[in-house]
């Protein structure tokens, strides 16, 4: 497997680059479904895809949340995409024991926010080859996150990028200071913006994150005036039904309106 080079993804005649799927692998039939609808979407619309789903979920509130599918199946089912579809995949990890086995599919591991600091982790990560996304911890400030990027190329690795998510605004909501997006493209590397997650209301009484999906195309839109990058959106077509993180989802079929907006914000910014 050729690893991706995240600098084509920057090239001048890219609007920015999108990170895109459910939250978890439900399913092969729904990973194919979403992947095909956004690879279409996409390739109509000139932006580069990565199809994102978590093969397994360790962070959790409660022990009865959704976990995954089981992790050869789920990692089986992401070749797939990946392989009938031509697009490069996104999975997280969780433990050093964890990279070796996603590596194998995966062409960009993600390191959760939680675990952004882990740094055992992310030097196995970098030492994989594959490319590196970094959640900024919700509990870290931008300037921070150069020793997570650090801990990546001091393995040899220059392929990382980082992703704000949102910090903890008290116990149970996150807010997003816009300015982090700016702070951060001084360390180098692609700046995302992760629309969904930054509007989750986490460690909810009844277990299961909340979340306030109708800010994800608005938030997107401010995000993108900062100049970032890449974006990142969980979507579902029946974000309802999600076996995880359903109530900050964006719905498949509203995926269209917002990346036309966003293209038109940064067709406006480079002018």
């Amino acid at each position: 497997m050729v690893p991706i080079d995240l600098k084509n993804l920057l090239e001048p005649g890219n609007k920015f680059f999108l990170i895109a799927g459910p939250c978890v692998v439900e399913s092969e039939e729904l990973c194919l479904n979403i992947a095909g609808h956004m690879k279409e979407l996409t390739n109509k619309l000139g932006i580069p895809y990565i199809f994102k789903a978590s093969y397994r979920k360790a962070n959790r509130t409660s022990d009865t949340s959704f976990q995954g599918i089981g992790d050869d199946k789920a990692l089986r089912i992401l070749q797939k995409v990946k392989q009938s579809l031509d697009v490069p995949v996104l999975t997280d990890i969780h433990e050093t024991k964890e990279v070796e086995m996603a590596a194998q599919v995966a062409d960009i591991l993600q390191i959760p926010a939680f675990l952004a600091r882990q740094t055992d982790l992310l030097k196995s990560a970098g030492k994989s080859g594959r490319a590196v996304n970094i959640k900024k911890g919700q509990f870290m400030s931008a300037e921070s996150m150069a020793f997570a990027v650090e801990k990546i190329r001091n393995t040899g690795n220059q392929n990382v990028m980082v992703t704000e998510r949102g910090s903890f605004f008290g116990y149970q909501d996150l807010v997003v200071d816009f300015r982090s997006l700016i702070q951060m493209q001084d360390l180098d590397c692609p700046v995302i913006y992760d629309a969904t997650h930054s509007l989750q209301r986490p460690n909810q009484s009844k277990g299961i994150s909340g979340g306030m999906p109708e800010y994800i195309i608005p938030m997107a839109r401010a995000a993108m005036a900062t100049g970032i990058q890449g974006l990142f959106v969980e979507t579902h077509p029946h974000p309802e039904n999600a076996f995880s993180d359903g109530e900050n989802m964006l719905p498949l079929d509203q995926m269209d309106n917002l990346l036309n907006q966003l293209i038109r914000i940064k067709e406006a910014i480079i002018g």
